[in-house]
């Protein structure tokens, strides 16, 4: 059978694959093994640089036409060491060969075995993947999440004297704006974001058991430590782990994908939320021309986008458990088990860059029911209830919560007749009494917190 969007058993590379192709750059075979290809390149170039003997007549004017390889890198590159992977059956070696290969093409044949010097290949793997993840969560992950964050910056403005009734324990519950209640998701997402960008990718590079013993061995009059340190991070753009054994630890790693798991628990939370306010009537949504909610039952209009959002951050945080709890366990100097585990490192990004799509097109479909909101303020008297006894304690009033317990908790509807009812019938001034029937379910909302 023939592989397309049809055919491809992850609705990643299948049905969602529109809305996951811009990741492919990143974290598909094609992308690793180009961001392998960056880092070979990289580190001959820093190898030069460095002046050590060996290279020191090696034409530096050729390293625009080494940084071709990996920026012109096509997809007949990435099928030429597949196809060399098939012999070597070692994905790395295959790179290092297909380098080779080209540094004879650009007559550089006198310096091949400088490619990998000195290496084993999680040198190459632990700054590929670390350097693909953070060019695809700058990239893609980032704009994708910001376009929810502004979306809802934009509606606690447009909703910000809007009130609402509250409901804590799903109960009425002192009336709030809708505004406010939508800004606290924009400030949640972000915190967990400025935390997330703070973090930095981190990176193993130090040889086969992360001493630079092959590499000291052959050149002990240079400093590797530092040569390490300026490869990694200044010119990869990485943070490279002073000791380690084979692999990285994968500590730092696991922050990252802990935080993100965070930032799409907080999507979760407004996804809930926002098909909560729409099952009771505060939203209803746009409507499509040819668009069917329901196969069955044409009046629907389903929340399908949160529904759709929910269930891809399930999946995704799947995966961040999995990858934050298992990446940073490896049996003495390494075992091979992180090796299958960071080839998914990008299906959990596109299991959440699909709910911010989903997530932001429900918000874009909300059309805002303010009947509803008056209508659930009205039918819910009781809540002035706390502003009321307030008030009654400012005054030293003589046991006003037990006062106002008995007028709300009686099996009747409380309304406005029988607030001010109970208020005309309190031993207070006519003054007290004029301040306390000011106060209705939709003015008491308290600071408004939206700028």
């Amino acid at each position: 059978m023939e592989f397309n969007a049809l055919t491809a058993i992850s609705p990643i590379d299948g049905r969602y694959q529109s809305k996951t192709a811009a990741l492919q750059a990143y974290f598909s075979e094609y992308g690793l093994i180009r961001y392998r290809v960056l880092v070979e390149v990289e580190y001959l170039i820093a190898l030069v640089d460095s002046g050590i003997s060996n290279l020191s007549d090696f034409p530096k004017a050729q390293f625009p036409a080494l940084r071709a390889i990996y920026n012109n890198f096509s997809q007949a590159d990435a099928l030429w060491i597949k196809e060399t992977e098939q012999t070597t059956n070692h994905d790395v070696k295959a790179v290092e060969y297909f380098l080779k290969e080209k540094m004879q093409g650009l007559g550089l044949g006198a310096y091949l075995e400088f490619i990998h010097f000195g290496l084993t290949s999680q040198d190459i793997n632990n700054t590929a993947i670390p350097l693909s993840l953070k060019e695809g969560i700058e990239a893609v992950y980032l704009p994708a999440l910001a376009a929810v964050q502004d979306k809802l910056v934009a509606l606690a403005q447009d909703w910000k004297d809007i009130p609402m009734l509250a409901r804590t324990h799903g109960q009425p519950a002192s009336p709030t704006r809708l505004g406010k209640e939508i800004q606290v998701f924009a400030e949640r997402l972000d915190k967990q974001v400025a935390q997330l960008k703070a973090l930095k990718l981190p990176a193993k590079f130090g040889g086969a058991t992360g001493n630079f013993n092959a590499h000291f061995v052959a050149y002990p009059q240079t400093n590797w430590v530092a040569f390490g340190n300026h490869f990694v991070n200044d010119i990869l753009g990485l943070d490279r782990s002073q000791t380690t054994t084979q692999i990285e630890h994968y500590d730092q790693l696991a922050a990252i994908f802990d935080c993100m798991k965070r930032i799409n628990n907080i999507i979760l939370d407004l996804d809930r939320d926002m098909w909560t306010y729409i099952s009771m009537d505060y939203f209803k949504q746009q409507i499509k021309a040819g668009e069917i909610g329901s196969s069955a039952m044409p009046h629907k209009v389903n929340p399908i986008d949160f529904e759709n959002s929910e269930g891809n951050v399930g999946l995704a945080n799947a995966l961040y458990e999995h990858l934050a709890a298992k990446l940073p366990v490896s049996r003495l100097q390494r075992d091979l088990t992180d090796s299958t585990v960071l080839r998914v490192v990008g299906v959990p990004l596109a299991h959440s860059v699909i709910a911010f799509g989903a997530t932001l097109k429900g918000l874009g479909k909300l059309l805002l029911n303010t009947n509803a909101l008056a209508a659930d303020l009205e039918n819910n008297w009781a809540v002035v209830a706390e502003a009321i006894q307030t008030i009654l304690r400012r005054e030293g009033f003589e046991k006003p919560y037990e006062a106002l317990k008995g007028l709300t908790r009686k099996n009747e509807r409380v309304t406005k007749e029988s607030v001010h009812a109970f208020i005309d019938e309190l031993a207070v001034s006519a003054q007290l009494k004029a301040e306390l029937k000011l106060i209705s379910p939709d003015n008491y909302v308290g600071v408004q917190l939206v700028d």
